[in-house]
């Protein structure tokens, strides 16, 4: 499992160059800032995910520290919070030290090469606030990329483009674990 911008097959790693659009929006979001824009609204999907999450992260405080920066990110990229802690789940399974067999890092198993490739090599991808805005960032654009098909997005998230496995599992665990009803 990793999030890379390199498409890895099952079979062997077939590298391709960094994708420029993805390089200068990287560029633009590093240091955008947003909130909870109901305060209320922010508290309720606290409480609910922090119950949620407490299997993984025990300590009370860092669950919710951690799930702040999920909402603020996920929301600054316009993306579903849910949809990365499913990401997550299986990326990292909340680790925020992971690193893959091919190097990718943190919460979100991103590659270190974009660092360099936007011109911030001293970024700390072990940083939950650095990882989840590049992770979240890289997964907005796959799914701009791909017009919207979540499938597809996920797949190129991972380096497995073609296939389903890995989509099929984040969307298993969105489904399971991580799904809000905002209604």
């Amino acid at each position: 499992m990793m999030a890379c911008l390199l498409h890895l097959s099952a079979a062997g790693a077939s590298i391709e160059a960094p994708d420029p659009e993805l390089r200068a929006i990287l560029q633009q979001t590093v240091n955008d800032q947003s909130v909870f824009a109901d305060r209320f609204d922010g508290e309720v999907w606290l409480v609910d995910m922090s119950g949620r999450l407490s299997k993984f992260l025990k300590d009370p405080y860092e669950r919710l520290n951690f799930l702040r920066l999920v909402h603020q990110e996920s929301m600054r990229a316009e993306i579903d919070p849910e949809l990365v802690l499913a990401v997550i789940q299986i990326e990292s399974r909340f680790d925020r030290f992971a690193i893959s067999s091919v190097g990718a890092q943190g919460l979100m198993q991103v590659m270190p090469f974009w660092k360099d490739e936007i011109g911030r090599p001293d970024d700390n991808l072990t940083n939950m606030a650095t990882n989840l805005r590049y992770g979240c960032t890289i997964l907005k654009h796959y799914l701009k990329k791909e017009r919207g098909n979540l499938t597809r997005a996920l797949a190129r998230y991972n380096g497995s483009l073609g296939k389903t496995w890995y989509s099929e599992k984040v969307l298993d665990a969105w489904q399971k674990y991580w799904f809000f009803d905002r209604t």
